[in-house]
This record gives C-alpha cells, sequence and structure tokens, in this order.
C-alpha cells in the first residue's frame, strides 16, 4: 500500500513554483537584474539627480534641550518661575512624570547664547565649536512629532512609526542605493555613551533593524571591543584558504536549497557570508586609525582616541563615508534630562560639540561634504516648564515634541539658514512646521528619490518610510 503524500500550507509555497516564496525571488532576481544584478549593488534607481550620496545621522538619544543649545529665548528670563501660561499649553497632553505637580513653573535656560556666522544666528555657548562652523548649518527650530515617550519617539524618528516592526531609515537608502563598497557593509551603527558613563535610556536593535526589507538591508553595528563585529574572526586552526574552502561548500549546499525552496533569505545568507569573507581584511583597515596624522586629533579633541567615544566614532563615521558606505548611525546616548540640566547637559554638549563640528569641517576639506548628508539631534525636545524643585541654578526638563531643533549640513540643503519659528516659550510652532515625515521625505529627496514611489509591497498594501504622510520641506533643498 503506497503512503499518501500530504502537503500543507508550508510545503506548497515551499515547493510550488507558482507559490508566494517562488513569486518573492523572483521579484528579487528581478531587480537585482534591473539594477546589474551584482551583490550590493543598487537595487532601485534614483528618481532624480541626488544631492547626496551618503547619510551621517548623529542621534543624540534622550531628546536635548532646544532652549540651551538652539532655540534662543531671552525673554523667558522676566517670567522667572511663573506658571507656564494657559494660553499657551491650550490644554496639550503632557507625561505622567509630571502630573502629580502642583504647578509648571517657567525655567528660563541657565547658559547664554551668542549669534555666529555671517547670518549672525543663535547658538548656544554650551556649543563653541558648533559656533564656528554656523554657516555650513541649516537649522530647523520647528520640529514636531507625536510622541511623547522615548521608544514610540526613537521609533517613529527611526521607522517612520511608533510601532516596531517597520524598516528602519539606513535601511530604506540601503534599499533604494544599495552600496558603493564591496568590502563594507551599506548601513553602519555605532554606538556611544557620555563621558560620566551614564546611558539613561536603552538602544533595541530593532532600531537598525530591516523590518519587512530583506535581512540585507539591517544595519550592521561596531562594538568598541577587541572584536568590531562578532564572529567574524576564524576559529581557531582554520586559516585563510580553509575559510573560502568551507565557504565554496556551504554556498554549494544553500545554492541547491535556493534552487529548491525559492527563499529569498537563502540568496541573503550566501551574499552575507561573502560580505563577512571581504571584512575579514577591510574591517582592520577600517578600524586602524594608526595612520591618521596628529592635526587630526586637534581637531576632533583627544578623547577620539578613546575607542567606543563619541569622538572616535564620528573619525570612524568619517573613515567609513571615505570608503563608500552608504549609511552611518551614530548613537550618543544619555541627553534625558529630567534633572540636573544645568550641569549634566554640560557633559554632554562637551561630548559632542568638538567631534560634531570636526565632523563636519573634515567632510568639507576632504571635499566630501557636498554629498554626504550629516544630520544632528534626537527624538524630542525638552519642556520649557521645570520638572520637579525650580532653582536659580538647577532645574529638570520633561520631554516636549510639540517643537524642537536640529541641525543638518552638506548634501544638498542650504548652509547658514535657520528655518521655522516657535512661539516665546519654544512651546508651540509660530512659522513653518516641519513634522518628522518631513524631515524624512526631505532626506530622501536629497538621496535622489521621491519619498511616495520608495516603495515596498508587504502583506498586500505597498508600505513606505513616511506612511501616508510627509512632504519635501523644499524651503531648505538647494536647487539642482
Amino acid at each position: 500500500m503506497t503512503t499518501p503524500v500530504l502537503f500543507n500550507r508550508r510545503h506548497f509555497l515551499a515547493r510550488s513554483t507558482l507559490g508566494l516564496g517562488a513569486l518573492a525571488f523572483g521579484q528579487l532576481l528581478g531587480d537585482a537584474v534591473h539594477a546589474g544584478g551584482a551583490p550590493g549593488s543598487s537595487i532601485l534607481t534614483p528618481h532624480f539627480k541626488p544631492r547626496a550620496k551618503r547619510v551621517i545621522f548623529l542621534f543624540q538619544s534622550g531628546g536635548p534641550s532646544q532652549l540651551e543649545l538652539l532655540d534662543y529665548k531671552p525673554g523667558l528670563r522676566v517670567h522667572f518661575d511663573q506658571d507656564l501660561p494657559d494660553s499657551i499649553r491650550m490644554g496639550q497632553r503632557i507625561t505622567g512624570m509630571v502630573t502629580g505637580q502642583a504647578r509648571l513653573p517657567v525655567a528660563p535656560s541657565k547658559h547664554t547664547f551668542s549669534q555666529c556666522g555671517q547670518n549672525g544666528r543663535w547658538i548656544g555657548d554650551l556649543l563653541p565649536h558648533t559656533q564656528k562652523i554656523a554657516d555650513e548649518l541649516c537649522v530647523i527650530n520647528s520640529m514636531n512629532t507625536e510622541a511623547i515617550n522615548h521608544d514610540p519617539a526613537i521609533t517613529f524618528i527611526q521607522t517612520g512609526s511608533q510601532q516596531p516592526g517597520r524598516p528602519c531609515l539606513g535601511s530604506w537608502v540601503d534599499y533604494g542605493l544599495g552600496s558603493e563598497s564591496e568590502n563594507l557593509p551599506s548601513f553602519v551603527v555605532l554606538i556611544s555613551v557620555p563621558a560620566t558613563g551614564t546611558g539613561d535610556q536603552g538602544l533595541l536593535s530593532r532600531l537598525w533593524g530591516s523590518g519587512f526589507l530583506p535581512s540585507r538591508h539591517q544595519g550592521i553595528k561596531l562594538r568598541n571591543g577587541s572584536e568590531s563585529v562578532l564572529y567574524l574572526n576564524d576559529p581557531v586552526g582554520l586559516d585563510r584558504a580553509g575559510r573560502r574552502q568551507w565557504l565554496d561548500t556551504l554556498a554549494t549546499l544553500n545554492t541547491a536549497e535556493l534552487q529548491k525552496a525559492h527563499d529569498p533569505e537563502i540568496a541573503t545568507r550566501i551574499t552575507q557570508y561573502e560580505m563577512a569573507y571581504r571584512m575579514q581584511t577591510s574591517m582592520p583597515d577600517l578600524m586602524n586609525v594608526s595612520g591618521e596624522p596628529e592635526s587630526t586629533y586637534t581637531l576632533y579633541g583627544e578623547s577620539a582616541r578613546q575607542p567606543g567615544s563619541y569622538a572616535a566614532n564620528c573619525l570612524l563615521a568619517r573613515r567609513l563615508a571615505e570608503r563608500g558606505v552608504r549609511f552611518v548611525q551614530l548613537y550618543h546616548r544619555g541627553w534625558d534630562h529630567h534633572g540636573n540640566l544645568p550641569e549634566r547637559i554640560g557633559v554632554l554638549s562637551r561630548d559632542v560639540d568638538q567631534a560634531s563640528a570636526a565632523l563636519v569641517s573634515d567632510l568639507k576639506q576632504r571635499g566630501l561634504l557636498d554629498d554626504t548628508l550629516v544630520i544632528w539631534g534626537g527624538e524630542f525636545g525638552r519642556t520649557v516648564y521645570s520638572q520637579g524643585t525650580l532653582t536659580q541654578d538647577n532645574y529638570g526638563r520633561d520631554h516636549h515634541g510639540r517643537a524642537f531643533s536640529i541641525w543638518l549640513a552638506g548634501g544638498g540643503v542650504k548652509p547658514g539658514l535657520t528655518y521655522g519659528r516657535t512661539d516665546d516659550f519654544s512651546f508651540n510652532i509660530a512659522e513653518s512646521p516641519v513634522h518628522i515625515h518631513d524631515l524624512q521625505a526631505t532626506i530622501l529627496h536629497c538621496l535622489g528619490f521621491d519619498h511616495e514611489r520608495l516603495t515596498y509591497r508587504f502583506q498586500g498594501r505597498q508600505y513606505r518610510l513616511t506612511d501616508v504622510h510627509g512632504k519635501v520641506v523644499k524651503d531648505i533643498v538647494e536647487r539642482s
């Protein structure tokens, strides 16, 4: 008696040439052929001539206070310790961390500002090196987000959604442009902590994940220890020739399974093994900064000699940009200043000020700034009212997404521009609001993509980074 063969849905999708797996694999192959087919090559063609080829996002995790750094409000001094006017708050929600306070007293910044650059823009004196590059910066003082707490806010600015599961910005850029380098990933992540050693809010790996995009588009995190990428080194007893033979055998097995299962992730596995093999020689060269001249450390600061510091990561970001990496995501943690803000923001500002300015200057002197878009900012800003006890010398600030500040440089944005304006309390936007989706749309525009057309079909619909919102902020973009 012959035993009947039973097919379930998994068998059907894996084996049938008309299954969804086969269709997905066919689409993957079609994209590769359309783009030239080489692993790591661009999958899509830009919709118009790009101004930027790469992005370096200096993400200040925790929410830097715009009131101390980029949004000058000298008029607040006369409102010290007065209640935030109802006409300003307008019943807008606040976090649970201050709902128990009897009052919301206005806390003017203890720190001073200076006018900088040819246009005399105001930048906080906590950022003296940033003040020197004022003419290179496009400062946006009218950023806004719906998210009110860290995880949804960081997820939102990174992925376009407050809910986890979507591809991050770096993955979308990799999906659209592919890599300029054969020996390094297209999307690299660096993480640093403040000099005090306290990192505040955690960072989850899904923030640089590819979501529903193929996994080859996820970010590769570089570690600060002796092994910059886990499991990259050969095990003891396996030499270079042995590794090559092992990979060739593995590729043969994976290719056979790919022809049977039509699973695009198997194709990803094959290409990623090959990338890891090439990275065995490219990573030591990248991480070896011994050839950098003393002038580099004069520019970036002495902390650039310390692996894992913000300055060292900014230097690595420049080295990655030189080697063709499309997207560098640098996270610096510690900006969540609910208390003791005047002292703590001084530490964070010293951490990032010189190296951020150095990166922009370094890229410019190497001829890379014109086609590298540098972004500096966090997931939201801080409130004008004090969290906790307010004194002349000390106060804290709660989360504030209604209005906050970032800056951009290079890559097709207008230098020396201050865009958008908040009210006298830096609480609401008074002119030219820029939503998170508007910022994302503008970044993609600088890279040559129409954000409404850079899409990926998943679960029956076309998804995009900006969901169903967003518009390019054309006033800050240079014309081609």
